[in-house]
């Protein structure tokens, strides 16, 4: 990071910094950051899924959500639809490098947090730049205020060996449900070089992402993909400058997660990056899993048959690392929210990362 975006990103709204000093002051505000958990609470958090692991799924339920993952997560978008999923605002203060121009608030680390030398992300496709830290895209001041260019893109478009091919900057995404992530991204980026893949084992839900206005806007490619599997994509390997992976891995069957970070890698450009955020080990929504519910160490099945797995640290590094990638940022995201009105405390665990494909790096093309 250049000294004069680190200066720029001091002058902004900043995010992740309100530390609780007294349990005192708890219930001042809605959420506290960078909660640190005592080996009291550690041990507690547990016991509390080891207990709920005591009775494992039946064999027979356990396969049937596997079998049928996409059936299960069709029916919940047809039940929900685009009501259930706000778009990731807060997208941009974690990964502010998807969108040049932006000048929102903008993640604080703490020490410890990220490894020595690690940077906001540097630039991305020649931009200069989970969380409950919401950005209004609504809020046109932290927005590039130049409109996209229609012509430019429609200008693009033509004689392409490929969708996307004319373009400068292609980014994929994984598990895009109904658009929460892709459309903020090409609302708050306005490049016409821009191309938003995206891809759901949900044909429902691909089908919204499809009749979303902007997708009209010939910069987004929709389909539908189980990626555990041998991907059929509309771009050749070594092609993607970012993947993004927002609670996505977590849904998928921890034998098949393996699989899918090598086709990702297979398909990123050298320099490419990953960024990745999801569910970390103890998280409140494991700890509320009952018995009956785990599949399998730290994989859970809810109660309409979609899926959970709880990450910890060591396990995103060595899914990523062993195919070759460089560890950019691996940290843990603990945050206390807390119920003013019923005095309630909810502890949340993300994860969040970013690793990058070597330079010298170059997938097989077959």
């Amino acid at each position: 990071m250049t000294s004069e975006s680190r200066s720029s990103n001091s002058s902004r709204p900043q995010f992740g910094g309100r530390v609780l000093s007294s349990e005192e002051d708890v219930f001042q505000h809605n959420a506290w950051d960078n909660v640190e958990w005592g080996q009291e609470q550690q041990e507690e958090a547990q016991q509390m899924v080891d207990k709920a692991a005591t009775t494992l799924m039946e064999m027979g339920k356990a396969q049937d959500c596997e079998e049928k993952a996409g059936e299960y997560w069709d029916k919940f978008y047809s039940i929900h639809q685009n009501r259930f999923f706000k778009q990731r605002n807060w997208l941009f203060t974690e990964f502010p490098d998807l969108a040049p121009g932006y000048t929102g608030a903008v993640r604080v680390f703490q020490p410890g947090q990220v490894k020595d030398g690690d940077v906001d992300g540097g630039d991305v496709g020649g931009g200069e730049g989970g969380g409950d830290g919401d950005v209004d895209v609504s809020d046109k001041s932290i927005i590039n205020d130049v409109g996209l260019d229609q012509e430019e893109v429609n200008r693009l478009r033509e004689s392409e060996s490929y969708f996307g091919s004319n373009s400068d900057f292609r980014l994929l995404e994984i598990g895009c449900g109904t658009g929460s992530t892709v459309f903020p991204i090409l609302e708050m980026n306005s490049s016409p070089s821009l191309v938003v893949y995206c891809c759901d084992l949900s044909s429902t839900a691909v089908q919204l992402v499809r009749d979303h206005p902007q997708y009209g806007s010939r910069r987004c490619h929709a389909w539908v993909c189980d990626v555990t599997q041998e991907w059929s994509p509309p771009f050749p390997h070594n092609s993607l400058d970012v993947v993004t992976l927002i609670f996505v891995l977590s849904a998928i069957s921890p034998a098949k997660m393996q699989a899918v970070v090598k086709n990702i890698v297979r398909y990123l450009k050298p320099g490419g990056l990953v960024m990745f955020r999801d569910y970390g080990r103890f998280d409140l929504a494991q700890l509320r899993f009952k018995q009956g519910k785990c599949i399998q160490e730290n994989f859970y099945a809810r109660g309409d048959g979609t899926r959970c797995y709880f990450f910890t640290q060591e396990e995103v590094r060595d899914m990523f690392v062993s195919e070759g990638m460089e560890e950019l940022q691996n940290l843990v995201d603990r945050r206390l929210q807390v119920n003013r009105g019923k005095k309630l405390k909810m502890y949340r665990v993300w994860l969040q990362a970013k690793f990058k494909k070597p330079l010298e790096s170059q997938s097989p093309q077959s």
